[in-house]
């Protein structure tokens, strides 16, 4: 009985299923649960991992803005636009941020970790 539960196949077996479970388990936790929150406001930096540029984010869960801007809030995402032409997209499971920006070349993305101020 021992030698099934300690064989190599049985121990890959369970570090596989316990893999897709912290990864699982990591995708479904929202934003505040994986970055923190204040009650219905996230207090959040952000910064470009290439660069360090960085800069605060006010998220409003209980009105629906980001820095003031309407938001699209869900379990998974917040998306929300700049004004300028920038589109922003937080997944809520890993803070990470994509912006998509529109420019005469055709656009561009950048890309930012967020995490609690």
């Amino acid at each position: 009985m021992l030698a099934k539960i300690f064989s190599p196949g049985a121990r890959i077996g369970a570090a596989r299923g316990a893999a897709a479970l912290a990864v699982l388990s990591a995708l479904a936790l929202p934003i505040g649960g994986a970055l923190g929150g204040d009650g219905g406001v996230l207090h959040l930096r952000c910064t470009n991992p290439v660069g360090g540029a960085n800069w605060p984010v006010l998220v409003d869960l209980d009105h629906n803005l980001v820095d003031q801007h309407p938001a699209t809030i869900s379990g998974g995402w917040i998306k929300w636009a700049d004004g300028k032409g920038g589109v922003y997209e937080l997944e809520r499971g890993t803070g990470k941020l994509r912006l998509r920006a529109a420019s005469t070349t055709g656009g561009y993305f950048l890309h930012y970790n967020c995490q609690p101020e």
